[in-house]
């Protein structure tokens, strides 16, 4: 039986590939305290679907790689805010966007 998780996406820098952060609650043998413990697995994404931020659910699967061996099974929630790269000025008057400088202020 193929083991299944739900994380967090922290990284989807790579082509078809996201890093999952998955949490677990732990307690302490001795002192009973709990804590979480965070591990993060490498999955395969091969519609590029998941963004950093998603609630996704990923399931064991056979080696693809290295070090990947999940794959994405589907997202679960979509993050609330998308994260956007500002572009340098100089990208950006190749592109045609127009931002806003200290002198035009």
């Amino acid at each position: 039986m193929a083991k299944t998780f739900v994380g967090v996406v922290s990284s989807d820098k790579a082509d078809k590939t996201i890093v999952v952060k998955v949490a677990t609650r732990k307690t302490h043998p001795i002192y009973k305290k709990q804590f979480t413990s965070t591990n993060k697995f490498i999955a395969h994404d091969e519609k590029n679907e998941a963004s950093i931020g998603d609630k996704v659910s990923i399931s064991e699967t056979r080696p693809l790689s290295a070090r990947k061996r999940f794959i994405l099974e589907k997202v679960l929630e979509k993050a609330p805010i998308r994260h956007v790269e500002a572009m340098p000025p100089e990208v950006a008057e190749v592109v045609g966007e127009k931002q806003d400088t200290e002198e035009e202020k």
